[in-house]
């Protein structure tokens, strides 16, 4: 009991941290300060130990702050007399302070030659060094972080170089601690595999430590690769690490983590970095993308980033990576709904030259489309919410563009035709149902010319109903994402009909767009043309996952 509680009035007097108590409305206590070193003042006053008392008892007078490539961080404290605070650790000679020191294990034992047993100091023989660092490895594979803690008389002075502290220490203990990964994360790593995305551990934790992590987060690595490795490996020889399967870097240094964001990035990688301290600063400023934790982030780290993470939680970045996915692929469901609509706005013209019959559309009809019953739609596909199966493709490449051949082709080369095809073909079924027959000359003229271009441009609104519910996915039927589950594309066609019929049955409109009433007959004929636009689409999108699922098999 004694070595434990010299243990922990150690650890929670070489600290930075705080305990705050709860206000006078009650709550919990709460730490200030880095979170294990707060692990650790809680561990003490858990046990019993009197901060207050002990940090009056023990007056710091100098503080040598943690540093990676040291590894640990020290204070000296001068002993107040008016406090029993030496009968922990003995009294100190006069005019001389003692200096408190954790960090990482096989640091501070390199740094000790004593230990505490037994009720006294003992010299530390290599024997027992090793039993130390079997004892650290035993928990450091179990997942817990661990620090080792030592002490040691010092001369009171001002000011100290680390080199009058940090030797001949004497150990007094481990101390280990359980930091468990958010129960998201292995989902989320787990996502992150599936959607193509490498996920690289670059820490400054021990290696048996950091595997253990990985190993409870899914992220199984085939190696773990050390600072002190990671020196002797050339910049090609990483490079080829890289390219293979999954690694942990541990026990590494800020000019390392650096190093790795080069070597992805000379691989042709898009690369983005996760960091909190002011040592992360480089590497945060290098990738293509720096994610900075808001909560415990540094200023400077915040400065050096482009994405400031507000819960400090990885799996936001990959909620953050679905929805920039769901956002490019609205944009381009936006642009093929939208260009769909240019085929057969264009098409009637042709066929007016070409084939000599009256103009199926005029230029304010097109107008009414594309400034009117188009827009809100349009709208509604912006806000889709993500497609199923988003997370399962691969990354785009880097330079591949938004409008690319498959996107333009689906619209100008399959959509838009069959719109045109349906358009033309109530521009001639007006004529028909109004008494004219094929080889008849067609008047350009009068209430059936109106009543042609009223359905020609009716056609273009009823295809575009079906042509907004095939846009809604590119692959996945739309009936698997809920066919009414997008609130704003239903309230959107109510007020895209509502203007068709404004403008068709409004008299002075009617003659300013040049329209004329529609027949019962004339609607039920357009009701056809949505369900042939899905239709033909799911046909399409059927054909695809029936050629991806054949290409997966042959594979496999």
């Amino acid at each position: 009991e004694e070595g434990v509680r010299k243990l922990l009035a150690a650890s929670a007097l070489c600290n930075n941290a705080a305990l705050r108590p709860p206000g006078a409305a009650g709550g919990e206590w709460t730490i200030s300060g880095d979170p294990t070193e707060g692990a650790l003042l809680t561990a003490a006053a858990k046990a019993g130990l009197d901060l207050e008392e002990l940090k009056a008892g023990f007056v710091r007078s100098a503080h040598l702050p943690f540093e990676r490539m040291r590894k640990r961080m020290s204070t000296v404290h001068a002993l107040s007399a008016r406090t029993g605070a030496e009968s922990l650790f003995g009294a100190t000679q006069k005019g001389r302070s003692m200096a408190f020191i954790k960090g990482a294990p096989t640091e501070v034992i390199k740094l000790s030659s004593a230990i505490y047993a037994n009720g006294g100091t003992v010299e530390l023989e290599p024997g027992k060094k090793e039993e130390v660092l079997r004892q650290n490895d035993l928990m450091a594979a179990g997942g817990l972080r661990v620090l080792a803690v030592a002490c040691r008389e010092v001369e009171s002075k001002k000011s100290y170089k680390t080199e009058e502290v940090e030797a001949e220490l004497t150990f007094i203990g481990l101390v280990a601690m359980l930091d468990p990964p958010r129960p998201e994360v292995k989902q989320a790593i787990a996502d992150c595999g599936t959607a193509g995305i490498k996920v690289v551990m670059v820490t400054g934790d021990y290696g048996l430590t950091a595997r253990a992590i990985g190993g409870q987060v899914g992220l199984v690595a085939e190696r773990v690769v050390t600072g002190e490795e990671l020196n002797r490996i050339t910049h090609s020889g990483l490079r080829d690490l890289l390219k293979k399967g999954p690694v942990i870097f541990a026990r590494v240094e800020p000019k390392d983590k650096l190093r790795v964001v080069h070597a992805l990035q000379e691989n042709g990688e898009v690369v983005a970095v996760t960091g909190d301290g002011v040592n992360d600063s480089p590497a945060l400023r290098k990738a293509d993308i720096g994610v900075a934790m808001g909560l415990r982030g540094s200023d400077v780290a915040k400065e050096s980033a482009d994405i400031i993470l507000a819960d400090d939680n990885f799996a936001s970045i990959v909620d953050a990576v679905r929805e920039g996915r769901a956002v490019y692929a609205n944009i381009k469901k936006f642009v093929t709904y939208i260009f769909a609509s240019n085929i057969p706005e264009i098409i009637p013209f042709i066929a007016f030259v070409i084939f000599k019959v009256p103009l199926p559309l005029t230029v304010l009809q097109i107008l009414a489309v594309d400034l009117g019953t188009d827009v809100l739609p349009a709208l509604g596909l912006g806000v889709e919410p993500p497609e199923k199966g988003i997370m399962n493709q691969p990354p785009r490449p880097r330079g591949k563009k938004l409008l690319d051949f498959k996107t333009l082709s689906r619209a100008y080369l399959f959509l838009g035709p069959m719109e045109a095809i349906l358009c033309l073909s109530g521009f001639f079924f007006a004529y028909w149902l109004r008494g004219w027959a094929p080889g008849e000359t067609m008047t350009e003229t009068g209430v059936i010319y109106a009543a042609a271009t009223t359905m020609t441009f009716a056609g273009i609104v009823a295809s575009q109903i079906g042509n907004v519910f095939a846009c809604r996915t590119d692959r996945v039927s739309v009936f698997t994402v809920g066919f009414l589950k997008n609130r704003f594309i239903l309230l959107s066609l109510l007020a895209e009909v509502a203007i068709t019929l404004i403008l068709v049955y409004i008299p002075p409109l009617a003659r300013v767009f040049g329209f004329s009433p529609l027949g019962l007959k004339d609607w039920a004929f357009l009701l056809i043309f949505p369900f042939v636009i899905l239709g033909a689409d799911e046909l399409r999108k059927l054909s695809m996952r029936k050629n991806s699922s054949r290409a997966a098999g042959k594979s496999t």
